[in-house]
C-alpha cells in the first residue's frame, strides 16, 4: 500500500524524532559530557594523530548528527574539538558540521511543517513570513549573533516562515563563527593545562584560555547591548 504524501512530507521529521528517542533511551548524550572528554582524552588524542582525518570526519558526522537531531551538548563537543584538534581546526570542522546539522534539520521541518503551519496558524504567520522575506538574511544573522533564542529554535523557526536555504545556510555559516572559535579556543586552552606537568596560575591562564575568557564576557554581552539598542530605537 502506497505510503500517503502528507505522511512521506512527515517522515524526515519522524526519522529525527526518532534518532533523538533513541539518544536519550541509550544515554548516548552522556558521551558528550566533560568527563567522557577527561576518561578518553589520551585513546582520543592517540587516535587524532594516527588516523588525524579519519578521526575529523568521524567527529564531524557526530556533530552533524547532534546538531540535527538537537541532541544538547554541542558547546562541549565544540570544546572537546578544541582540545583535540586545536582551536582552529576544530572551528573549522564545527563551522561546517553545524551549518549541515542546522540545514538537515531546517529542511526536514520545512517539508513536513511549514506549509501545514501556515494554513492553521492564522495571519500573524503570514505577517512574520513577510517580514523574513524582506529581510531574511540580516535577521537570521543577528539571531545566530545573539544567542537570545536556543539554537534549534533558530534552526525551525525560519523553516516554518518560508526563508530560503540559501540565505539560510549563509547567515547560519556566517552567524556562527565568533562563538564557535571561542568555545574551540576554550578547548585548546584545556588541552594545554591536562598537558601541563605542573599546574600554576601561569600554566592556566593560557594566551588561548584568555582569549576564551575574553570572547566569553563579549559573548554575554552581546544580548544586552542588542536589548539596549531595540529599545533605544524604540524609543526614539
Amino acid at each position: 500500500m502506497a505510503i500517503p504524501a502528507s505522511l512521506r512530507r512527515l517522515l524526515p521529521l519522524m526519522l529525527i524524532g526518532l534518532g533523538l528517542a533513541l539518544v536519550i533511551a541509550f544515554d548516548l548524550h552522556r558521551y558528550l559530557a566533560f568527563d567522557s572528554l577527561r576518561q578518553h582524552r589520551a585513546w582520543l588524542a592517540a587516535e587524532v594523530e594516527a588516523n588525524t582525518v579519519l578521526v575529523a570526519l568521524a567527529y564531524m558526522a557526530v556533530y552533524v548528527g547532534v546538531v540535527a537531531l538537537s541532541v544538547p551538548g554541542a558547546a562541549a563537543l565544540t570544546i572537546a574539538g578544541g582540545v583535540l584538534f586545536g582551536a582552529w581546526v576544530a572551528a573549522a570542522l564545527v563551522v561546517v558540521s553545524a551549518t549541515i546539522g542546522a540545514s538537515l534539520l531546517f529542511l526536514a521541518a520545512r517539508m513536513g511543517l511549514g506549509d501545514l503551519l501556515r494554513r492553521k496558524a492564522g495571519p500573524w504567520v503570514v505577517k512574520l513570513e513577510r517580514g523574513f522575506k524582506e529581510n531574511a538574511f540580516n535577521y537570521l544573522l543577528t539571531l545566530r549573533l545573539v544567542p537570545l533564542f536556543p539554537f534549534f529554535i533558530v534552526n525551525l523557526v525560519p523553516a516554518l516562515l518560508g526563508v530560503r536555504l540559501d540565505v539560510f545556510v549563509l547567515a547560519t555559516f556566517i552567524g556562527i563563527i565568533p562563538g564557535t572559535i571561542v568555545f574551540a579556543n576554550v578547548g585548546a586552552g584545556l588541552a594545554q593545562v591536562l598537558e601541563s606537568t605542573e599546574v600554576t596560575p601561569a600554566s592556566i591562564l593560557t594566551p588561548e584560555i584568555l582569549a576564551a575568557l575574553i570572547g566569553l564576557g563579549l559573548l554575554a554581552l552581546v544580548p544586552v547591548a542588542y536589548k539596549a539598542l531595540r529599545r533605544r530605537r524604540g524609543e526614539g
